[in-house]
């Protein structure tokens, strides 16, 4: 299946490339929309498979780059607070409703999680349902000290080569086999005219003018008020591993969120769609087969 290429506006008018897979609907052209956000420091490629895996089941996978990230523009001004990035799942959500009709469903792993339950109690009306991949409103200070410090391990001097990437993923990552072709990991990084390959994301993502952290107590408090106001189909998908999200932290989303839905994937950490990519695509399209099984749904 070869991705259809497109290009939607943020809240700031700043381009944000994507990858639209079609399928064929249940009632006559492409079904409903999922925008698969990816967490930070990855691109809108960690989410092919599972844009595949709902395309063949009858829906629209469009896999986004967040801005700052991927082929997406970075912005001129270092506005990558988490509020930024849920005003951009906003502006996306609008122009895919104008495009086919219908509003569209997020599915957010990390950051981009964060962002889409932002947008919905931003603009309640702007996604039908919403997909939350290991990431709850309030996560472990510990669990994401980790992430961030790989993140900027790197950010700066980058890599001699691809193969030194790979290196430093796995020992980052040492429960996941290694891939047999490092073509994948390509899409995550950027050759510099240097000669380095470094991350593709804007390094002021973490240490800009208006870093992703950026008033963290404000940004928890309102992630929590929009868990309380959830209305639509909900669905927390966790790794049972999880280093940022813990039972407990899950517990409390579903109280806020009594009618939201939980899968917990063994063998998996916060990375679950790469950790079990099979396991983490079966859910979300039995999730949306069984909400969104039709186009008028």
């Amino acid at each position: 299946m070869t991705a259809r290429l497109h290009a939607y506006r943020g809240a700031d008018g700043n381009r944000l490339a994507a990858s639209v897979f079609e399928g064929a609907g249940h009632t006559g052209g492409a079904g409903r929309a999922v925008l698969l956000l990816h967490g930070g420091g990855q691109t809108r490629h960690a989410f092919d498979g599972p844009a595949r895996r709902l395309a063949q089941a009858g829906f629209t996978g469009i896999t986004v780059d967040q801005r700052g990230h991927g082929d997406s523009e970075w912005s001129a001004q270092g506005d990558y607070a988490f509020s930024d990035y849920g005003r951009d799942v906003v502006a996306v959500a609008r122009a895919v409703s104008a495009e086919t009709g219908l509003p569209p469903v997020a599915a957010g792993a990390s950051m981009g999680g964060i962002a889409s339950l932002l947008a919905t109690g931003t603009d309640p009306a702007a996604l039908a349902g919403l997909i939350l991949i290991d990431v709850t409103p309030r996560l472990d200070p510990a669990g994401v000290d980790k992430v961030q410090g790989f993140m900027r391990a790197h950010a700066v001097a980058g890599f001699a080569d691809i193969e030194e990437a790979a290196e430093a993923i796995a020992a980052y990552l040492p429960h996941r086999p290694r891939p047999r072709s490092l073509s994948g990991l390509r899409k995550n990084l950027r050759h510099d005219p240097d000669g380095r390959w470094r991350w593709h994301w804007d390094p002021r993502f973490l240490d800009g003018p208006r870093p992703v952290s950026a008033g963290s107590v404000e940004v928890e408090r309102a992630l929590l008020d929009a868990a309380a106001r959830l209305a639509g189909p909900a669905l927390l998908v966790r790794g049972a591993q999880s280093e940022l999200v813990s039972t407990a932290h899950a517990d409390e989303f579903l109280a806020l969120a009594p009618h939201a839905e939980f899968v917990d994937i063994a063998d998996a950490r916060h990375m679950v769609a790469g950790d079990r990519n099979d396991v983490f695509g079966d859910a979300i399209v039995d999730f949306m087969k069984r909400h969104f099984g039709s186009k008028a749904a």
